[in-house]
């Protein structure tokens, strides 16, 4: 699709109106609003035409999403599917679950209309300077057709395969970082009660030898990825270490739940017969409850 055609973009609250806003620098831009006002602040700030209903925005080649519910997704995707020209491309930057995806797809597909997700894995001010990274998620085709409506306000693109796939990992993502920030508000919390500083706690935590790093860049990425659980620290001594947590918790009047959590899991490991392995070793676990490998099929064993 020509980088210079119009483009159509549904929803323009926070998100929306900056992602109109950097397409508008570079080609006619169509936008649509329940809020009236917003489509005016679209009209006024960035020179974006004021589609009269959803209407408005058929016959266009190219329409992004940018609503605040996956039921707005699917209703708005309803009404176009009619309305756009077959071979037209719809790109979901809402954050939805694949779940909602398929379905939108199936109501554009059979009137020839793609989709593909283009989930934003950065904050407003991010995409307002066009340095937005973006997880993407659809047929090849797709989204190389997509590419020219995506550029002008983003900076990294990572294609991760089929439709869904992107939103998929922002989901996953954005679900570690909010559970992390619940553990971390224990951390400071213990560390409070302990009299630690928790500057000096941040700092440590930092560093890529600490607790919050090298779970992901050893045990996850060299051991997990690579189904080698010899050697290491045992999970054994990781739940001894974890009821030594709990009861510090229980001396500073500490309350926990992310922790108290995970040392259940650290009791069923023990439990499984996987005291001897590297702690990583409980990932395990959720292999044989989902039946489905965490480790990459195409990895041997670590050494």
């Amino acid at each position: 699709m020509s980088a210079t055609s119009t483009v159509g973009i549904c929803g323009l609250g926070n998100m929306g109106l900056v992602i109109a806003g950097r397409l508008a620098a570079a080609r006619p831009v169509v936008g649509y609003d329940l809020d009236r006002g917003r489509v005016e602040a679209a009209r006024t700030a960035h020179g974006v035409t004021a589609a009269d209903g959803l209407a408005g925005l058929g016959g266009l080649d190219l329409v992004l999403l940018s609503l605040p519910t996956p039921a707005a997704s699917l209703e708005v995707a309803g009404t176009l599917a009619g309305t756009l020209p077959r071979g037209a491309v719809v790109v979901e930057t809402s954050t939805v679950n694949p779940s909602d995806l398929q379905r939108c797809a199936r109501v554009l597909e059979p009137c020839g209309v793609a989709l593909v997700d283009a989930a934003i894995l950065s904050g407003v001010a991010q995409t307002a300077a066009g340095t937005a990274t973006l997880l993407l998620g659809g047929a090849e085709e797709d989204l190389d057709r997509a590419e020219s409506a995506l550029t002008p306000w983003s900076s990294t693109r990572t294609r991760l395969g089929p439709l869904g796939a992107g939103m998929a990992t922002k989901v996953i993502n954005n679900a570690v970082a909010h559970a992390v920030m619940v553990v971390l508000a224990e951390a400071g919390a213990l560390a409070a009660g302990a009299g630690v500083r928790r500057d000096q706690l941040a700092d440590l935590l930092a560093r890529p030898d600490a607790g919050l790093i090298r779970p992901l860049t050893h045990r996850f990425a060299e051991r997990v990825l690579h189904d080698g659980f010899e050697g290491g620290m045992p999970t054994e001594a990781a739940r001894k270490d974890s009821v030594l947590a709990l009861a510090l918790a229980q001396e500073t009047g500490v309350p926990l739940f992310a922790m108290q959590a995970a040392h259940s899991v650290y009791e069923v490991a023990v439990a499984e017969e996987l005291g001897r392995l590297d702690y990583a070793a409980v990932t395990t676990l959720w292999e044989r409850w989902t039946g489905r490998p965490l480790a990459d099929e195409d990895e041997g064993s670590a050494s």
